[in-house]
């Protein structure tokens, strides 16, 4: 019972000292500030490494400064042209001030979140279905500029924003899909007519060279007949152009003494 007696005292100073060591010694990491208060005032940013606290008087607030990847969590929206659609996100943020993230937010992670959810319904809501899926990293942009000046009166800062899933109903993605179907045809139909008209003008300036030099005319036509002859045809009907005949008969009716009107017609001896 002695013996009792007298270790019960000093295990009650060493536990009495162990409280007190570790009521006034803390050891921040790199990543971690410590805000410390005193008497309930705010009395400074303490860390990282070992600081010293008064017992009772003064305790800190660890904030870790590490950059918070969080999910937004799926969010129906309502898109400018009256589309209903489900999206999700992935939010980026770390604090930059450690004071501001305890005093000025109670909790700034939930707090971040809650108005990341928001301001997604919110800007996604001001946009038709094809900007969303069109220019997802200029929404991306916006939500990040609007969530970045909201937060940075709790001293945190937005990395980023990435949007990274928009759902659909069936019957729009059905309705999409035939849309999509239709662009396709709509731009064969323009490529077929656009390759209709340069043809046509190619044909057109063919014509225009072949009808203003007369031997480029029977170059062409001795060509066919090249080309015609190649082929095992037994027999090959092909009409004689004017153009060539006609020096010919220019001989024959200057021999026989007949005149040649201004209009190309020859009178016929009588």
């Amino acid at each position: 019972m002695f013996g009792l007696t007298a270790i019960l005292p000093a295990f009650v100073v060493i536990v009495l000292l162990l409280w007190i060591a570790n009521a006034s010694f803390k050891v921040l990491r790199e990543y971690e500030r410590g805000v410390q208060f005193t008497l309930g005032r705010f009395s400074g940013v303490r860390g990282p490494g070992l600081i010293f606290l008064v017992p009772i008087i003064q305790q800190i607030v660890r904030v870790d400064l590490r950059t918070v990847v969080m999910e937004v969590p799926s969010q129906d929206v309502i898109s400018r042209d009256n589309v209903s659609i489900k999206v999700d996100a992935v939010l980026y943020f770390h604090v930059v001030d450690a004071a501001k993230s305890v005093i000025q937010v109670e909790a700034y992670s939930a707090a971040t979140n809650m108005l990341a959810q928001t301001t997604l319904r919110s800007v996604l809501g001001q946009h038709e279905l094809d900007e969303m899926l069109a220019e997802r990293t200029k929404l991306n942009v916006d939500v990040q500029d609007i969530l970045d000046a909201r937060t940075k009166d709790w001293g945190i800062e937005v990395s980023a924003v990435e949007i990274r899933d928009i759902q659909l109903t069936d019957d729009m993605i059905k309705s999409i899909a035939k849309q999509a179907e239709a662009e396709r045809d709509r731009r064969a139909k323009v490529i077929h007519a656009e390759a209709e008209f340069q043809a046509s003008q190619t044909l057109v300036n063919a014509a225009t060279i072949l009808a203003t030099v007369p031997a480029a005319m029977q170059l062409r036509y001795l060509q066919t007949l090249t080309e015609i002859g190649g082929e095992h045809n037994s027999t090959v009907i092909f009409p004689m152009p004017l153009d060539i005949v006609k020096p010919f008969l220019d001989i024959l009716d200057k021999r026989a003494g007949l005149p040649v009107l201004s209009n190309g017609v020859k009178p016929v001896a009588s």
